[in-house]
Protein backbone atom coordinates (compact mmCIF):
# COMPACT_ATOMS: atom_id res chain seq x y z
CA UNK A 1 0.00 0.00 0.00
CA UNK A 2 2.52 2.40 0.47
CA UNK A 3 3.53 1.75 -2.61
CA UNK A 4 0.96 3.04 -4.48
CA UNK A 5 1.04 6.45 -1.99
CA UNK A 6 4.84 6.83 -3.29
CA UNK A 7 3.70 6.30 -6.67
CA UNK A 8 0.57 8.76 -6.06
CA UNK A 9 3.04 11.69 -4.82
CA UNK A 10 5.52 11.30 -7.75
CA UNK A 11 3.18 11.55 -10.40
CA UNK A 12 2.00 15.01 -8.76
CA UNK A 13 5.46 15.98 -9.10
CA UNK A 14 6.07 19.08 -11.89
CA UNK A 15 7.87 17.59 -15.20
CA UNK A 16 8.11 13.94 -13.66
CA UNK A 17 4.44 13.38 -13.62
CA UNK A 18 3.13 10.03 -14.53
CA UNK A 19 5.60 9.54 -17.28
CA UNK A 20 8.37 8.78 -14.27
CA UNK A 21 5.36 7.75 -11.71
CA UNK A 22 4.48 4.53 -14.24
CA UNK A 23 8.25 2.81 -14.59
CA UNK A 24 9.12 3.71 -11.47
CA UNK A 25 5.97 1.96 -10.07
CA UNK A 26 6.35 -1.14 -12.34
CA UNK A 27 10.14 -1.31 -12.41
CA UNK A 28 10.80 -0.54 -9.01
CA UNK A 29 8.25 -1.93 -6.75
CA UNK A 30 6.75 -4.00 -9.31
CA UNK A 31 3.03 -3.02 -8.99
CA UNK A 32 0.56 -4.79 -11.25
CA UNK A 33 0.27 -2.49 -14.40
CA UNK A 34 -3.31 -1.55 -14.30
CA UNK A 35 -3.77 -0.21 -10.73
CA UNK A 36 -0.57 0.92 -10.86
CA UNK A 37 -1.59 3.14 -13.89
CA UNK A 38 -4.91 3.95 -12.40
CA UNK A 39 -3.45 5.51 -9.14
CA UNK A 40 -0.86 7.34 -11.49
CA UNK A 41 -3.37 9.25 -13.23
CA UNK A 42 -5.34 10.19 -10.66
CA UNK A 43 -1.92 11.42 -8.85
CA UNK A 44 -1.18 13.17 -11.50
CA UNK A 45 -4.78 14.87 -12.50
CA UNK A 46 -5.56 15.62 -8.75
CA UNK A 47 -3.82 18.94 -8.64
CA UNK A 48 -4.92 19.84 -11.68
CA UNK A 49 -8.89 21.58 -9.94
CA UNK A 50 -6.30 23.73 -7.77
CA UNK A 51 -4.06 25.13 -10.28
CA UNK A 52 -6.44 26.32 -12.64
CA UNK A 53 -8.53 28.15 -9.51
CA UNK A 54 -6.08 29.26 -7.55
CA UNK A 55 -3.39 29.99 -10.35
CA UNK A 56 -5.00 32.87 -12.04
CA UNK A 57 -5.62 34.28 -8.15
CA UNK A 58 -2.10 33.74 -7.50
CA UNK A 59 -1.05 35.36 -10.93
CA UNK A 60 -3.02 38.18 -10.69
CA UNK A 61 -1.88 38.59 -6.78
CA UNK A 62 1.74 38.65 -7.21
CA UNK A 63 1.02 41.30 -10.56
CA UNK A 64 0.48 43.97 -8.22
CA UNK A 65 3.48 44.60 -6.31
CA UNK A 66 5.83 46.85 -8.09
CA UNK A 67 9.12 45.45 -8.04
CA UNK A 68 8.38 41.45 -8.36
CA UNK A 69 5.20 41.83 -10.47
CA UNK A 70 6.64 42.58 -13.70
CA UNK A 71 6.99 39.23 -15.14
CA UNK A 72 3.48 38.15 -13.74
CA UNK A 73 1.91 41.75 -15.36
CA UNK A 74 3.38 40.07 -18.72
CA UNK A 75 2.40 36.68 -17.87
CA UNK A 76 -1.49 38.23 -17.93
CA UNK A 77 -0.85 40.42 -20.74
CA UNK A 78 0.27 37.55 -23.17
CA UNK A 79 -2.40 35.70 -22.12
CA UNK A 80 -5.05 38.55 -22.70
CA UNK A 81 -3.41 38.91 -25.95
CA UNK A 82 -3.41 35.50 -27.53
CA UNK A 83 -7.07 35.22 -26.60
CA UNK A 84 -8.14 38.57 -28.24
CA UNK A 85 -6.77 37.69 -31.14
CA UNK A 86 -8.61 34.18 -31.15
CA UNK A 87 -11.29 33.68 -33.59
CA UNK A 88 -14.38 31.35 -32.09
CA UNK A 89 -12.42 28.35 -34.46
CA UNK A 90 -9.66 28.88 -32.83
CA UNK A 91 -10.89 29.22 -29.34
CA UNK A 92 -12.81 25.33 -30.02
CA UNK A 93 -9.45 24.47 -31.38
CA UNK A 94 -7.98 25.02 -27.71
CA UNK A 95 -9.87 21.69 -26.18
CA UNK A 96 -7.46 19.83 -29.02
CA UNK A 97 -4.55 21.71 -28.36
CA UNK A 98 -4.58 21.88 -24.82
CA UNK A 99 -5.10 18.11 -25.15
CA UNK A 100 -2.49 17.16 -27.40
CA UNK A 101 -0.02 19.03 -25.91
CA UNK A 102 -0.73 16.70 -22.34
CA UNK A 103 -1.24 13.86 -24.30
CA UNK A 104 2.18 13.88 -25.92
CA UNK A 105 4.46 12.69 -23.00
CA UNK A 106 7.72 14.57 -22.91
CA UNK A 107 9.24 16.42 -20.27
CA UNK A 108 7.75 19.77 -20.00
CA UNK A 109 4.49 18.19 -21.44
CA UNK A 110 1.77 17.47 -18.99
CA UNK A 111 -0.84 18.70 -16.23
CA UNK A 112 1.27 21.22 -14.63
CA UNK A 113 2.14 22.64 -18.13
CA UNK A 114 -1.18 22.58 -19.40
CA UNK A 115 -3.03 24.12 -16.37
CA UNK A 116 -0.47 26.95 -16.46
CA UNK A 117 -1.12 27.54 -20.62
CA UNK A 118 -5.06 27.46 -18.88
CA UNK A 119 -4.61 30.11 -16.76
CA UNK A 120 -2.30 32.14 -18.97
CA UNK A 121 -5.05 31.99 -21.67
CA UNK A 122 -8.08 32.74 -18.92
CA UNK A 123 -9.24 29.43 -19.82
CA UNK A 124 -12.48 28.60 -16.78
CA UNK A 125 -12.23 25.50 -14.77
CA UNK A 126 -15.15 23.51 -17.16
CA UNK A 127 -12.91 24.01 -20.28
CA UNK A 128 -9.88 23.57 -19.04
CA UNK A 129 -10.06 20.66 -16.85
CA UNK A 130 -11.58 17.94 -19.47
CA UNK A 131 -8.77 18.31 -22.09
CA UNK A 132 -6.69 18.11 -19.45
CA UNK A 133 -7.52 14.88 -17.36
CA UNK A 134 -8.37 13.65 -20.99
CA UNK A 135 -4.16 14.36 -21.68
CA UNK A 136 -3.41 12.68 -19.18
CA UNK A 137 -5.03 9.54 -19.85
CA UNK A 138 -3.64 9.25 -23.14
CA UNK A 139 -0.15 10.11 -21.67
CA UNK A 140 -0.65 7.16 -19.37
CA UNK A 141 -2.10 4.75 -21.76
CA UNK A 142 1.28 6.00 -23.89
CA UNK A 143 4.04 5.32 -20.95
CA UNK A 144 2.18 1.67 -20.15
CA UNK A 145 2.53 0.71 -23.78
CA UNK A 146 5.96 2.08 -23.45
CA UNK A 147 7.27 0.74 -20.78
CA UNK A 148 5.61 -2.36 -20.44
CA UNK A 149 3.51 -3.75 -23.43
CA UNK A 150 6.14 -3.00 -25.98
CA UNK A 151 8.76 -5.00 -23.51
CA UNK A 152 6.65 -7.56 -23.15
CA UNK A 153 5.99 -7.98 -27.05
CA UNK A 154 9.83 -7.60 -27.75
CA UNK A 155 10.30 -10.67 -24.83
CA UNK A 156 7.30 -12.75 -26.72
CA UNK A 157 9.16 -11.93 -30.12
CA UNK A 158 12.55 -13.03 -29.43
CA UNK A 159 12.14 -15.91 -26.81
CA UNK A 160 12.62 -14.55 -23.96
CA UNK A 161 11.33 -16.44 -20.66
CA UNK A 162 13.32 -14.68 -18.27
Amino acid sequence: MLNYLWVFLISMIPIIELRGAIPIGYYSYHLPIIPLTLVSIIGNIFLVPFIILFGGKILHYFAKFEKIGLPFRKIIELGEKKVAKMSDKARTALFWGLFSFVAIPLPGTGAWTGSLIAITLGIDFKKGFWPIALGVCTAGAIVVTVAYVAPEMLKSLLGYNG
